[in-house]
């Protein structure tokens, strides 16, 4: 018999809180796996504002639900949300309060499978993604220099956001090339491939989340846990079947690579090679590799970023010439952006300002430019580098006039290994922040 199971036989009061805790575990998974049908049910039923223009999908579960409406889907988040924070918080109370790590596999296993089955959630980005393959190899056409609207009348048009139809696409060159497979297999095909691109890409970011948390002596069913039943990444990142899954499974598997013992200058070249190769699927993963890098203070990261990016440079411009390659430019442009999640929009407003204007923009990145160089000082001295990249990410999304859900998720997988725990009440912050915001239609009368 186990310690922990010799406690609990031998104090009664003990006793009774497991079971007590075990019901209210089983309540939580209970109410964010119904809060989640819920919305894929509903959002089966129709288009609405929250559940874009597609092509029918899921069609199986037409009838079981009424149209999503934005207060249903509010109503719903929340409820998830309030059980994905009741795991999190008995988890916190010891071993004998947890649930068991085959119970937590089951219940992400579960959420996976509900979002998979139904139609694409909140975002028309993965119409963008069919689009821009289709474009080059439907008609010849090269994403990085031409918007979707240049190919008006092809049937995947219809279901692309009004914001990109004019805009080239802002990925690597990696994703867009492992995308052009899918676009011969129609809009419904492809949608599908995307679906399970980014299925298996969450399944692989979990499970080598799993294997982070065991290998730096941290939980790694409630590190697996806080990541795989977080709504915002279940909902919004993988009910969107966004590509940034893909860009997290290969920052964890740098991750992996790097902290495996013994550092081999294989594994260390290795991990280097993995952040490029994600950043050649969405930019943002790069932010990663100057704290592996000061972290390890060898050369064999270095060399296997140099490596793998002239691999991936000369194989974007083979493809898409100097324009796919150009990442600075198309990172330049999205910055532009401005949406009304954004932090800095919201912090604006309460200083009375219509919006954000163009000096804004130079003082967040010049913001974001001292944390960095703060984190990498740090990390110089001996901080935890997995740490400083979660926060280098987490400020990337704060400090960003155009954030969007699927952005805060990118430094939870870090923050649940890391070894500064502020980084993941930090980061389950700023997420609480952004659904709170979501929730204020709820406040508005009903006139």
């Amino acid at each position: 018999m186990s310690v922990a199971a010799q406690s609990l036989s031998t104090d009664p009061a003990r006793t009774r809180d497991a079971r007590w805790t075990s019901a209210l575990n089983a309540l939580f998974a209970v109410l964010i796996v119904a809060a989640t049908a819920e919305i894929v049910i509903d959002a089966s039923a129709g288009h609405t504002g929250v559940v874009p223009k597609q092509p029918a999908t899921a069609g199986w579960l037409s009838g079981l639900g009424v149209l999503l409406n934005y207060q249903i889907f509010l109503v719903a988040l929340l409820a998830a949300t309030a059980g994905y924070v009741g795991l999190l918080v008995l988890s916190r109370r010891g071993r004998w309060a947890r649930m068991s790590p085959r119970s937590t596999i089951g219940l992400i296993l579960v959420l996976h499978a509900i979002v998979f089955v139904g139609p694409i959630l909140i975002s028309t980005d993965v119409f963008s993604y069919i689009a821009y393959a289709r474009m080059g190899v439907e008609h010849g056409i090269n994403p990085y220099l031409h918007g979707p609207s240049v190919i008006s009348r092809d049937p995947v048009f219809a279901y692309v956001g009004h914001d990109w139809r004019r805009v080239a696409t802002a990925y690597g060159p990696i994703y867009t090339l492992l995308s052009y497979p899918l676009a011969p297999l129609g809009v419904v095909g492809a949608l599908w491939g995307m679906k399970v691109m980014a299925l298996l890409a969450s399944l692989g970011t979990l499970a080598l989340t799993w294997w982070c948390a065991r290998r730096r002596g941290f939980d790694p069913a409630i590190a697996t846990l806080a990541v795989g039943a977080n709504p915002l990444y279940v909902i919004y990142g993988l009910g969107g079947a966004h590509n940034d899954l893909i860009m997290m499974l290969l920052m964890m598997l740098a991750v992996a690579l790097s902290i495996r013992e013994p550092h081999t200058s294989g594994r260390e070249a290795g991990a280097g090679a993995a952040i490029v190769v994600g950043a050649l699927v969405k930019a943002t993963v790069a932010a990663l590799l100057p704290f592996m890098i000061l972290s390890r203070r060898r050369l064999a990261p270095v060399l296997g970023a140099v490596g793998a990016l002239a691999v991936g440079a000369l194989v974007g411009w083979a493809a898409f010439g100097v324009q796919g390659i150009n990442v600075v430019a198309a990172l330049n442009r999205d910055a532009a952006f401005v949406s009304t999640d954004s932090f800095a929009t919201e912090i604006a407003h309460l200083f009375g300002k219509p919006g954000v204007f163009p000096v804004d923009h130079i003082l967040l990145k010049a913001g974001l430019v001292l944390i960095v160089l703060h984190l990498m000082w740090r990390t110089w001295r001996g901080y935890d580098w997995v740490a400083a990249s979660g926060w280098a990410l987490l400020a990337i999304s704060v400090t960003s006039t155009w954030l969007l859900a699927w952005y805060i998720l990118w430094p939870l997988p870090l923050a649940v290994v890391s070894r500064d725990r502020r980084l993941l009440v930090a980061t389950l912050a700023v997420q609480g922040l952004f659904i709170a915001h979501q929730m204020s239609p709820l406040l508005v009368p009903v006139r």
